[in-house]
């Protein structure tokens, strides 16, 4: 999760706490300068940022305890690979998988600020087992969704320009999803690929794609907000791909059509969403709270015993556009994640057995990062600093938040169907818990993709071993 400026640090440092996938980041510009025990070297050595991350751990880690006594940074050919090894005993005990990390200043303002990427614009999984790799999701003014790949198609071979295509199938079955990440080649702008594709409507065929700058729209035009008549009941759909500045116009306009159309029932689909900005899963939780006091408690943030000082919580602050659901159905997966299991965590004291996570089992992230940059270098270090909990100071939900909810109801995710659709499965079964029929619950055990542990769905979201800082927060982006 990602928090906006909390407040000046020894008037240095901005902490920005995120939420995402695979660890999140900040949503504005965190401030340079020197923080108490930083390293004060002028330079980008390889040395002197590993000294300047161990120094900044050393003050803000939310799991000091866990931290190495001392380790040379000698033997280690990155900082990345010192970071790993610093919280490898938090990563261990499944605290920090992988939530604390290095990333560039430049990537995360400018995904925050607008959902500036380069890329082809998809969202991909693959199948663990037949070794298959389907695009998720299609992002609009992108080159994906131009050359006709949407939710559903199959990418069935990869390759370049003039050279021969590669099956997925071999590729995973020798380099696995590591294999995928290369093939499809490097997150710049101007790479070329050509992907021999299959789906349902189209059939097979090749199409030479190349990755473009594009804003990532957090609320879909085509599929983001809708309402959904189901049997004369109306229901308000939405779905959130990304905590990111951006969406607070848009999950706005999405909440006044709710509001004049009197929708009191709601679907919230979070299934791939990594997180983001804390201060956009706030305002969706004010929106799906219009009728609660300003007395009552969404979030409370809360650092070591050390730095309580920075501690905060956050009141429900009705907006204009809020609505009063007397039932939420929240649709999760194991990409659902930080910022995303705040909202749900946040909702549920007060929902309780009329909120429902649906789907399977989330990622499983209850704490956040702070941002500390080291401009020079374009280096932004997050730091996991503090924890999370809802208003009934309910948090520690690292294995996933189906274990602290009251209801789930287990469905799949049917990319046969698109996103809303009310014949998806993940809506259908959402749709079926607000008018009170009974469903089975989601299974007990790890969220996907947990580390060390076996997932719980057979496709997975494709993550690169190092991702973008825009593929922290987009689980799966391409």
């Amino acid at each position: 999760m990602k928090r906006g400026r909390l407040g000046a640090l020894l008037g240095l440092v901005a902490l920005l706490a995120g939420c995402g996938g695979g660890g999140g980041g900040g949503g504005t510009t965190a401030s340079t300068g020197t923080a108490a025990g930083t390293s004060t070297g002028s330079t980008c050595s390889l040395r002197d940022r590993q000294n300047w991350a161990l120094a900044e751990l050393r003050e803000w880690y939310l799991f000091p305890e866990t931290l190495p006594a001392s380790l040379d940074p000698a033997p280690y050919a990155t900082v990345e690979d010192y970071i790993d090894a610093l919280t490898a005993t938090a990563r261990a005990q499944g605290r920090d998988r992988f939530f604390t990390y290095l990333t560039s200043i430049s990537q995360e303002n400018a995904f925050f600020s607008s959902g500036s990427s380069a890329g082809f614009g998809i969202r991909l999984s693959y199948d663990t087992t037949q070794r298959r790799v389907f695009v998720n999701e299609a992002f609009e003014g992108a080159p994906a969704l131009a050359a006709g790949i949407d939710r559903g198609t199959e990418i069935l071979a990869i390759g370049t320009p003039g050279g021969a295509l590669r099956n997925v199938s071999d590729i995973l079955a020798t380099e696995g999803v590591d294999g995928i990440t290369n093939a499809l080649g490097p997150t710049t702008a101007g790479t070329t690929r050509v992907l021999r594709v299959t789906d349902a409507a189209n059939g097979q065929r090749d199409l030479t794609v190349t990755k473009a700058d594009y804003s990532l729209t957090p609320v879909s035009a085509r599929y983001g907000a809708r309402i959904i008549n189901d049997g004369g009941r109306m229901v308000g759909y939405i779905n959130l791909r990304t905590f990111i500045d951006t969406a607070d116009p848009a999950l706005r306009n999405a909440f006044a059509n709710f509001r004049a159309q009197g929708i009191t029932n709601v679907i919230v689909d979070l299934r791939y969403n990594g997180g983001g900005l804390v201060s956009i899963a706030e305002l969706f939780g004010d929106l799906l709270g219009g009728n609660r006091s300003t007395s009552d408690v969404f979030d409370f943030t809360t650092f070591r015993p050390e730095k309580a000082s920075n501690n905060t919580q956050h009141n429900f602050a009705p907006q204009p556009q809020s609505i009063a659901p007397t039932r939420i159905a929240f649709i999760g997966t194991g990409g659902t994640a930080s910022a995303s299991e705040l909202v749900i965590n946040g909702m549920l004291p007060f929902f309780r057995a009329n909120e429902a996570l649906v789907g399977t089992n989330t990622y499983g992230k209850p704490v956040g990062q702070i941002a500390v940059d080291r401009s020079a270098c374009d280096d932004r270090f997050r730091i996991i600093a503090f924890a999370t909990e809802n208003g009934a100071h309910q948090g520690t939900y690292f294995t996933g938040l189906a274990p602290k909810m009251d209801v789930t109801c287990q469905a799949g995710d049917d990319i046969a169907h698109q996103l809303g659709d009310p014949l998806e499965a993940s809506t259908r079964a959402a749709l079926d818990f607000l008018a009170g029929r009974s469903c089975t619950a989601i299974a007990a055990g790890p969220p996907a993709g947990a580390a060390g542990l076996p997932p719980q769905r057979p496709r997975e979201l494709l993550m690169p071993t190092r991702p973008s800082a825009p593929q922290h927060e987009v689980p799966g982006l391409f």
